[in-house]
């Protein structure tokens, strides 16, 4: 199911609209006593996984330095507490080095170990190609060993190709789906994907037969919900796992002081940060969390079954957990589609 809104504004923005600390729920407190993580079956793949995989990024030094030591334990912690998903990239920073630190603590029968074989600048990630998307067979398979080599394991549960310019050098004969087929065959990965925007582009490779899983992003959370047109029916006939990245569109929709962010110039208010102004608004005048929102907003399309995101520390993956392990009451969405409108 797919919900729709408008995205007008609530009038003139008031001291009281600024973020309180006191907030009653407050998802960035940490403690022990964590619901449990809900977990979704990822299609034909049949892994079990928490509705809200890690994805690595958090820890690669793009959001904000992470010792070592630090991700390790960051790591450990997660598995702990049911975030035993990672989906993984070269492109997220130095977090593939990290996660293989953690590995070597962390039995690999507990972790899921998602990755990417990223396609937008081959040489800048991993040395492979001259510059140029390199889409062969050969790379993919010589990408694929080393990245396991890098983490220090035997397989990969899922690899992704990552963000290809064009979709057709990916699925020629000798192309990287060809290598990635034959690096399953070897044992090496479990089951294969896309990672990916261009609608066309996932529904050209799942017409393969060869997908088993997917990550589509940006276009399914508060502000649009355009996969629901054809990704996600698609998926769902073939029985296609599917990931959603940006959930939370990369912060926005945290339960960060967006006047606070536009000022200092992190953000403009414009683009999606304009869309999401005015839930956010709502939000605090609601006194309602709007990463729990976000995240149970998006749980509520059962055809997406993990919404990957990424975490700096423990107060933030506990956030995440809690937000996602919390359904909303129903008068918070009745209200939520008198405001904004709402197709169901």
């Amino acid at each position: 199911m797919a919900m729709t809104f408008g995205t007008g504004t609530s009038g003139q923005c008031h001291s009281r609209l600024r973020v309180r600390t006191n907030i009653k729920r407050n998802f960035m407190e940490t403690n022990q006593d964590l619901p449990t993580l809900p977990r979704r079956r990822l299609g034909r793949t049949e892994l079990s996984i928490p509705v809200v995989p890690f994805g690595t990024q958090g820890f690669g030094n793009n959001f904000g330095f992470v010792s070592d030591e630090e991700a390790v334990d960051l790591i450990k912690h997660a598995v702990s507490i049911g975030v035993n998903h990672f989906d993984c990239a070269r492109c997220y920073g130095d977090s593939m080095r990290k996660l293989g630190l953690a590995m070597k603590e962390i039995p690999r029968e507990d972790v899921i170990i998602t990755a990417r074989l990223c396609c937008h600048s081959a040489a800048d990630w991993g040395g492979y190609g001259d510059g140029r998307p390199n889409y062969s067979a050969e790379r993919a398979i010589a990408d694929l060993e080393d990245q396991l080599e890098l983490l220090g394991i035997d397989y990969f549960d899922g690899m992704l190709i990552h963000d290809p310019g064009e979709i057709d050098p990916t699925l020629e004969k000798g192309g990287t789906l060809d290598g990635l087929l034959q690096c399953k065959a070897r044992g090496l990965v479990r089951y294969l994907g896309y990672g990916m925007r261009p609608h066309d582009f996932h529904l050209k490779a799942m017409a393969t037969g060869d997908i088993d899983l997917i990550l589509c992003f940006n276009d399914y959370n508060l502000i649009r919900q355009n996969a629901a047109d054809d990704i996600l029916p698609y998926a769902a006939e073939h029985d296609i796992g599917v990931m959603n990245g940006w959930s939370i569109l990369r912060g926005i929709l945290t339960g960060v002081d967006l006047d606070a962010e536009i000022a200092r110039g992190r953000w403009k208010k414009e683009g999606d940060v304009a869309a999401a102004y005015p839930i956010w608004e709502w939000c605090v005048e609601e006194d309602i969390s709007i990463l729990q929102l976000a995240l149970q907003f998006c749980l509520k399309e059962e055809r997406i079954q993990g919404n990957n995101i990424g975490s700096l520390n423990v107060e933030q993956l506990e956030a995440n957990v809690r937000a996602a392990s919390t359904p909303l009451p129903d008068e918070v969405w009745e209200k939520y589609e008198a405001r904004f409108g709402a197709d169901n």
